[in-house]
C-alpha cells in the first residue's frame, strides 16, 4: 500500500480530494476521512447508461446506487463541494473494447461531453462502525488495500451487462463474525450485509492468499473468512461484456464525498 501523506495532517473529505487531486495522494483511500462515505465509479457513454443503471437496479447488493451525473457533467453536489470527478480519485482504470487498457491518476484529459458517472456505494463506509465497535479491519492495521476476490456467483444479467460478483474479504473470529453482520446490515447502501462466511470454495474462490484485486491479509486459525458484494463487480463485468470504452476508480482508490456515513446507517 502507498504511503499517504495529506496537507497538514488534515484528513477531511475535501483534503483527501485535493490530495488526489494534485498528486499527492496516489494510495489506496480505506482509512482515510474517517466517518465520509466513499464510492466506487463507474463512466459510460450515454448510449451504455440507461443499460447499466437497469443493472445496478437488478443487482443492489454488488452495485449500491448513491447518485447518477448529467451527460460530461464532472461535478455532482449530492456528492460533495469542490468535487472533480475526472481528478479526485487517487487511481482510474480505463477499459477499452472488453479489457483494462491503462491505470492512471487523471482522466480529465480524456474527458467527453457523453460521459456519465454513476457513484456507487463502498464497503470502506462501514469499516468505520466496525472500528468504532471494536472490530478491527484486518488490511487497515496491516497497511494493506483490501482483498478483493472473483467468484463463482451469477449475477442477474440486464440492460446489456452481465457477469460474476467479486467480494471483499475481512477476517474475524466467530463471535465478532456474527457482530459484523449486525452492523453491516444497517448500510445497505455499501453493500449492506455479507454474502458468504467460511469456506471459501463455495463460492469459488481457489486461495485466499492470492486475491484478485488488492492485497492479501493475515487469516488466523481461529478466523473465519467474511465476504461481502464488492464495487469491483462492475469492472469484471465491464470486462465481461466487452464495454467498448469505460473508466472506474481503481479498486481500493475511491472517490471520498461529503456525505456523513451516519446518513447511509439505517436506524
Amino acid at each position: 500500500m502507498t504511503p499517504t501523506t495529506l496537507p497538514h495532517g488534515d484528513d477531511g473529505p475535501r483534503a483527501v480530494r485535493l490530495a488526489a487531486r494534485h498528486g499527492t495522494l496516489v494510495g489506496p483511500t480505506a482509512g482515510l476521512a474517517k466517518g465520509y462515505v466513499q464510492v466506487n465509479l463507474v463512466i459510460l457513454p450515454e448510449p451504455q447508461a440507461n443499460g447499466f443503471l437497469r443493472f445496478c437496479q437488478s443487482n443492489p447488493k454488488p452495485c449500491p446506487l448513491l447518485a447518477v451525473s448529467e451527460p460530461g457533467e464532472r461535478g455532482c453536489h449530492v456528492l460533495g463541494e469542490d468535487l472533480d470527478i475526472a481528478r479526485d480519485v487517487p487511481a482510474y482504470c480505463i477499459y477499452r473494447d472488453g479489457r483494462l487498457d491503462e491505470t492512471v491518476h487523471d482522466v480529465s484529459d480524456i474527458w467527453r461531453d457523453d460521459l456519465v458517472t454513476f457513484a456507487l456505494g463502498c464497503s470502506f463506509t462501514f469499516e468505520h462502525a466496525l472500528a468504532l465497535d471494536g472490530l478491527p479491519v484486518r488490511h487497515i492495521d496491516e497497511g494493506r488495500n483490501v482483498p478483493m476476490y472473483n467468484t463463482s456467483v451469477p449475477l442477474t444479467s440486464a440492460g446489456g451487462f452481465g457477469g460474476r460478483l467479486v467480494v471483499s474479504m475481512r477476517p474475524y473470529r466467530a463471535a465478532d463474525a456474527i457482530r459484523s453482520i449486525q452492523i453491516t446490515t444497517r448500510y445497505p447502501q455499501a453493500h449492506g450485509a455479507p454474502v458468504h462466511l467460511g469456506d471459501p470454495a463455495l463460492i469459488g474462490i481457489k486461495d485466499l492468499r492470492i486475491p484478485d484485486y488488492g492485497e492479501a491479509v493475515t487469516v488466523g486459525e481461529d478466523e473465519i473468512p467474511v465476504f461481502w458484494a464488492c464495487g469491483v463487480t462492475p469492472q469484471q463485468v465491464l470486462i465481461e461484456s466487452g464495454i467498448t470504452f469505460a473508466i472506474t476508480h481503481s479498486p481500493g482508490h475511491m472517490l471520498i464525498t461529503d456525505i456523513p456515513d451516519s446518513r447511509l446507517a439505517l436506524l
